[in-house]
C-alpha cells in the first residue's frame, strides 16, 4: 500500500450526521477531498453545504431527520442503504448543548441532549454495525466525543454526562466489533469555532482565559476536525480500536 492509498477513501460512501453547519461540516469536506461520497443527515438545512461540496465536485446527498426521535433513529441505516447503496463508515457527530446551573438544568433539557448525543450515537452505531456483521463487510464508526468526556465542565450537566457516555459507547463497541473488521474511535474537539461555542466566544474574559491554556494559542476550526476523521475513516488508521483522540491544542497537557 503507498503512502498515499493509505489515506485514500475514493468508493467509500460515510453517513455524516449533523452535516450542516461546523464540525460536521468540516467533516463532510474533509472526506469528500479524500475522496468519500457522503450522505449528510441534519435537521437543519444542509444547504450551505451541499453548496461547498459542488464547488469541490464531489457528491453529497442530504436527508432531513430529527436524531431526537428514537423512531427515526432506529430505522435510519436501513433507509439510508436502501437509497444510497452500502455504506462503510459513519460519523455520530450530531449533537446539542444546553448551559444552565446542576441545580436548575430541567428534566426536558437533559432528556433531548441526551437523546441527540448518546442515544442516537449507540442506536446509530448499534444499527450500522448489525448491518454490517450480516453482510460480512468492514466498516469505520468516528463518534463526536469531547473535552468533557475526561472533564467535568461548568453549568453543562447533560453535555457532560453524554460525552462520557460518548467514550464508553466507543469503547465497548470497539470490544465487540474491533476482531469483525470494524473500527470504532471517536475524536474529543477542543475548543473549536462553532455554533456550540458562540457564546463562549462573545464572552471577552472567558474567551481570553480559554485561549491562555491552549498551547496552540488560538481555538480550533472545523478542518482540524475534519481532517482527523477522514484519518479515523481511512486505511491508514485500520490499527486503531477504542481510542478517543483528543484535537484541542494541547489543551489537555496543559
Amino acid at each position: 500500500m503507498s503512502d498515499l492509498s493509505a489515506f485514500d477513501l475514493t468508493g467509500r460512501r460515510v453517513v455524516v450526521t449533523g452535516a450542516g453547519t461546523g464540525i460536521g461540516q468540516g467533516m463532510t469536506l474533509s472526506l469528500i477531498r479524500a475522496g468519500a461520497e457522503i450522505v449528510g443527515v441534519d435537521l437543519m438545512a444542509m444547504d450551505e453545504t451541499a453548496s461547498m461540496v459542488a464547488d469541490m465536485g464531489g457528491k453529497f446527498s442530504a436527508h432531513s431527520t430529527n436524531l431526537g426521535d428514537r423512531s427515526n433513529v432506529t430505522a435510519l441505516i436501513d433507509t439510508l442503504s436502501d437509497v444510497h447503496g452500502p455504506l462503510d463508515g459513519i460519523c455520530n457527530n450530531a449533537g446539542i448543548i444546553r448551559r444552565e446551573d446542576s441545580d436548575k438544568l430541567s428534566e426536558k433539557d437533559w432528556d433531548e441532549v441526551i437523546a441527540i448525543n448518546m442515544t442516537a450515537v449507540f442506536l446509530l452505531s448499534q444499527s450500522f454495525g448489525r448491518r454490517l456483521l450480516a453482510e460480512g463487510r468492514k466498516g469505520k464508526i468516528v463518534n463526536t466525543a469531547s473535552l468533557l468526556s475526561f472533564q467535568g465542565g461548568i453549568r453543562v450537566a447533560s453535555y457532560t454526562a453524554s460525552k462520557h457516555g460518548v467514550a464508553g459507547i466507543t469503547k465497548i463497541l470497539a470490544n465487540e466489533w474491533a476482531a469483525k473488521g470494524i473500527n470504532v474511535n471517536a475524536i474529543a474537539p477542543g475548543y473549536i469555532a462553532t455554533n456550540n461555542t458562540a457564546a463562549l466566544r462573545a464572552d471577552e474574559k472567558r474567551s481570553n482565559a480559554i485561549l491562555e491554556r491552549i498551547p496552540a494559542g488560538r481555538w480550533g476550526v472545523a478542518s482540524d476536525i475534519g481532517d482527523t476523521a477522514a484519518f479515523l475513516m481511512a486505511p491508514a488508521s485500520d490499527y486503531i480500536h477504542g481510542t478517543i483522540i483528543p484535537v484541542d491544542g494541547g489543551w489537555l497537557a496543559r
